[in-house]
Order: structure tokens, then sequence, then C-alpha cells
């Protein structure tokens, strides 16, 4: 049986303030294989981004905590790691491109200085092994002028390269697991396609599992095979991509889809938008937290939590699917 790259077993993140325990992701569990990409998609405030900092041992501040049974990576576990021996992996077992390279680069040193301080912590090397490794992640990504790339700092670089160039850190080291977190926002269409053809070349030579964090389901398309949509913390529907959008099952899913744009020398059907709003974390409702704005939601939706139930291997957490 082949081990999935990475395995999250009943992941859990809450904030704790003095009359409880407010929760952001709730119970989710899932793997990706080895060269597979998985995209996690779901409104602003659906925890995808808590997801993506509980499993790297990010979550920021005082107060916030998260338990899982197990997150895995090529068979480890490190949920249980200290935050010196977590140091350790992050970047060289799994990494993260970050969904603002502008803030996540830091202003005062080089793009090569960078990378080179990647490498040389996890792989080490004389100087002349670690520039070549930097050279080589640049290249990779398709800078042909990497020696420019490397001497320049980020507020040389356009958005798009230095989104490339935050990839090639996240690539320098060959990690097994690479978390994507909406690394095509705010970029032109063109840039956008050159991103997520440098993701799908790496992935490919590297056999390198994706974890693709979006908004916009259209993108997720692009580069994904499989799809899990998450509402206020809960998985509510997984499935591949085809599927998703040939027959959504989970009404939220459906809402998702029919959001996007629709471009076809026919009158396209209308765009049309999810009523009300996602429910603030401190105020989540009983039962199904899409309940509220569902069109297919009964008396027991308000009450009861659906569980994620597969069906010839789709899953989808509703009493009434589609």
């Amino acid at each position: 049986m082949k081990v999935p790259a990475l395995k999250v077993d009943d992941l859990s993140v809450w904030f704790d303030t003095g009359s409880g325990r407010i929760p952001i992701v709730d119970g989710i569990s899932f793997s990706i294989n080895p060269g597979d990409a998985t995209g996690l998609v779901g409104e602003s405030g659906s925890g995808k981004t808590m997801t993506a900092n509980a499993i790297l041992g990010l979550l920021p501040g005082a107060g916030m905590a998260a338990s899982a049974n197990a997150i895995e990576i090529n068979g480890k576990d490190i949920s249980g790691l200290s935050a010196t021996a977590m140091r350790a992996v992050l970047g060289r077992d799994i990494a993260m491109v970050f969904q603002q390279p502008a803030t996540a680069l830091d202003p005062v040193f080089t793009i090569g200085q960078q990378i080179d301080a990647v490498y040389r912590r996890h792989l080490g090397g004389s100087k002349s092994e670690v520039r070549q490794a930097t050279l080589d992640a640049l290249d990779s990504v398709g800078f042909s002028q990497a020696e420019d790339i490397a001497s320049a700092y980020p507020h040389q670089l356009s958005g798009g390269m230095r989104q490339l160039s935050m990839i090639a850190m996240a690539m320098v080291c060959k990690p097994a697991v690479v978390i994507a977190d909406e690394p095509t926002t705010a970029l032109d269409n063109s840039t956008r396609t050159l991103i997520l053809q440098q993701l799908k070349n790496l992935q490919s030579r590297h056999q390198t599992a994706i974890l693709f964090i979006s908004h916009d389901l259209s993108v997720v398309s692009q580069i994904c095979r499989d799809v899990m949509v998450m509402y206020c913390g809960r998985l509510v529907e997984t499935t591949d991509c085809e599927s998703l959008f040939s027959h959504a099952r989970h009404p939220y899913s459906a809402g998702l889809l029919s959001c996007i744009p629709q471009i076809s020398d026919k009158r396209p059907a209308p765009i049309s938008s999810i009523p009300g709003q996602i429910p603030n974390a401190t105020a989540l409702p009983p039962g199904c937290h899409f309940a509220a704005r569902c069109n297919r939601c009964e008396p027991h939706c308000l009450e009861s939590v659906p569980k994620l139930d597969f069906e010839n291997g789709r899953g989808a957490a509703c009493f009434r699917p589609l």
C-alpha cells in the first residue's frame, strides 16, 4: 500500500477564552499521495489557512491551540514534535508558499541569500555548493537569468517574480509536501498560468504532494486532481475535481460553482450568489453550520451535525445531498 506523503487525522484548532473554546477547524482528516495535488477551497474565514498553519505548527498568538491524532509526512508523525525538532522539518520535509510573498520575504536580504539560508540549514555544503543549489532552484521555476534574480532584493521584483522565488525557496530542499496558500491571488492571468505551470512541473519532477489552498475553484481545477470543500472549519465535500464540476453533492459546493462566470457562445446562466454570509466563529449555529443559507434545509439540519458520508469514493456532509 502506498504511504501518503501527507496524512492528517482528526485535526482541530480552537481559541481558548474565558467562556470556553471557539472552534476554528473541527476534526478534519485527509491524505495526499506523492505526486498528487489536492485543493482546499471555501470562502474567506472557512479555516483553510488555519489548517495549513496547524499542520506546520505555525499557529499565531497565545490562546490558540491545535490537536490531532496524527500529522504524518511519509509515515512519520510530526504532531508531537517540539518547536526545536519542528524547525528541522520545516523547509526540508514540508514547505509553505505563502499568500503574500512581499511580506513573507525579508526585505533586507537578497533572494539568493534567503534561499541559501534554507538550503544551508537543512542540507549544508560548501558556499559554492549552496549557491549552485539556489541557482538550480531558481532555474527550475523558469528564471532564465537566475544569477540576476539571486542578486535582487524582493522590492526589485514584480509580484509574479516574488511568488516564483517563494516557490524556488520552498522546493530547494525537495520536500515531500508543499502547501501553497493562495499563490495566485492578485496576479494577472498570464502570471497565474505561469505559477500553476511551474507548480505542476515541480510536482511531476520531484513527486511532491501539494495542498493547494484557494477560494477560486476554477484555479484549483487547473492543478488539482482532488478537492476538499471547507465551511466553518468542517469538510463538507471531498471528491475529484471532475466530479465536483459535473455534479456537486453538497449545496454549498454547488453554490460556489454557481458563482463562477461562464464564457460561452450561447447565453450563459446568470451568476448567482449564496445568500447570507459565513457565521462568526464566536456564534456558530448548532447542527449544520450551512443550514441558515441552504435552500434544502430541513428541521433536523438545524439540530444535528451531518457526517462526511462516502458514496462511490465521494464524501458529502449533508442530510439531503444533491
